[in-house]
């Protein structure tokens, strides 16, 4: 192989955020291994622990978010809400609308920075959010984090809200830093995390997020067999299917530890709390019951920003690594399917159609997402860019495992990719169980008495319970079973 001249991209290393890049320098920082900002060694998680504070510029956000967070703020449909916590979360209030609106010229120079400004931005908004008074009918956001979120989001490609990018991907620290020497190695340091961000300060609502985080972190060697299986395919022959049998029992294996991972929130998070203490202060505007406008006040002061549209809160449906595994196993097709309209037959063949388009990536900051568009895939739309780029990539593989599984008589590598798919099924299995725990159960004790409204909405603003319940039903139609002759 050719060595690649000293100044080509994959050789520099990757920039520190507080050292100026030579003009005309590309920007690696994103790249980690090279790809679509996916690292060899955690995934879609950054292979450093994520930057903990901005540079005193920005000074002012992150003082604003600790101040939230040691004031104790509550949230403002709390049932026995006290005046003396009013009274401090509207001081906290007045305190964000007097911040000076801050440039972020110098933020564009680092992804790395622009995502911690996303981050506490977007924290900052939700407290604010919903610490406001349940009387108002609309949430007026105020130009100091109004005018900056949306330029950042703008940048990144993400809408002005907090994502799952947010509470879990770049929402951790190691609770005992690691050696210098040492690289950071997924299933040593499962328990070895922390979160950086919490609403609560509650063991419970960072085990929900760092249970999020480990199932990404043991999802990694998902990746590697999957990569293994796409040059086995590229050759095509008997031993290549042979060992496509193996890989496939791996990757079932790796799922079902990650299925594991989910039931043991269980651990950690009470469901009660979860529901009533936790799980409000990251709804979005499409979740909120009472149905109040989330108005982004300052908006007219960048001729370039527009009106966001998509302000789902955090979801489970933004994990980069379950969207990969759906693609990758030809599921998306089914899952992605919007099965409350006319999904696709269970028994039609994958072949027959292509699956259902990413939304376009250049403007999910602002501009509407096309009607009926399937859940998951929308919610592609909250992820990082990179990652996105990633499943389009994957998407585009010209050998799709599930096509050379469909055009083989081979009946050990029908049933391994089917041992694959039941184990993805069986991993939503634990999510409907967990829906059902969190959020339908609790849903149900608060309002006994109450006429129904239908399902509790999910923090998308999906029926949460049908949704997942509906997922899961789609992928257990994507299983082959024995080939017809």
């Amino acid at each position: 192989m050719d060595t690649l001249p000293p100044n080509h991209f994959l050789n520099l290393q990757r920039p520190d955020a507080f050292v100026p890049t030579i003009a005309g320098t590309p920007d690696t920082s994103t790249l980690a291994a090279h790809d679509f900002d996916v690292d060899t060694r955690t995934g879609f998680m950054p292979p450093q622990p994520p930057l903990a504070r901005l540079p005193e510029p920005w000074e002012p956000w992150e003082a604003a978010l600790d101040d939230a967070i040691t004031s104790g703020l509550q949230l403002a449909d709390k049932p026995d809400l006290s005046d003396e916590d009013e009274k401090k979360s509207e001081r906290w209030r007045n305190s964000v609308r007097e911040l000076p609106i801050l440039s972020i010229t110098e933020l564009k120079n680092s992804e790395i920075l622009l995502r911690r400004a996303h981050h506490v931005l977007a924290w900052v908004m939700h407290f604010y959010v919903h610490t406001m008074p349940s009387t108002m009918r609309e949430i007026h956001i105020p130009p100091p984090v109004t005018v900056p979120l949306l330029q950042v989001c703008a940048q990144l490609q993400l809408p002005p809200v907090l994502t799952y990018s947010d509470d879990v991907l770049y929402n951790w620290a190691f609770k005992t830093p690691l050696a210098t020497n040492v690289l950071f190695q997924p299933k040593a340091e499962l328990h070895n995390l922390r979160c950086l961000t919490l609403f609560t300060g509650t063991r419970d609502e960072e085990e929900f997020y760092l249970s999020s985080a480990r199932i990404e972190l043991r999802g990694v060697e998902a990746l590697s067999v999957m990569r293994a299986i796409m040059d086995e395919a590229f050759v095509g022959d008997e031993i290549a299917h042979r060992r496509i049998t193996d890989y496939l029992r791996i990757l079932a294996d790796v799922i079902k530890d990650m299925q594991a991972l989910l039931a043991a929130v269980r651990e950690g998070c009470d469901p009660t709390m979860f529901y009533n203490q936790i799980r409000p202060w990251f709804k979005g505007a499409d979740s909120d019951t009472r149905g109040r406008k989330w108005v982004f006040d300052g908006i007219e002061l960048d001729p370039t920003l527009e009106e966001p549209t998509e302000l789902s809160g955090p979801s489970a449906g933004q994990s980069s690594l379950v969207h990969a595994l759906d693609i990758f196993l030809g599921v998306d097709r089914y899952s992605h399917s919007d099965f409350h309209g006319q999904a696709r037959p269970a028994s039609a063949s994958a072949s027959s159609s292509a699956p259902p388009p990413s939304p376009p990536t250049s403007t999910f900051s602002s501009a509407p997402v096309p009607p009926k568009v399937p859940f998951l895939t929308r919610m592609q739309s909250y992820m990082p860019r990179h990652h996105r780029a990633f499943l389009r990539h994957l998407q585009a593989n010209p050998r799709p495992l599930r096509t050379l599984v469909e055009q083989t008589e081979n009946e050990a590598l029908r049933e391994a990719y089917d041992v694959a798919v039941t184990a993805l099924k069986e991993f939503r299995d634990e999510h409907v169980r967990i829906v059902a725990l969190y959020i339908l159960i609790p849903s149900r004790q608060a309002h006994t008495g109450e006429p129904s409204q239908g399902g509790p909405k999910g923090t998308g603003g999906t029926d949460a319970f049908q949704f997942v319940k509906g997922v899961r039903d789609q992928t257990a139609g994507a299983l082959l079973g024995r080939p017809t002759h």
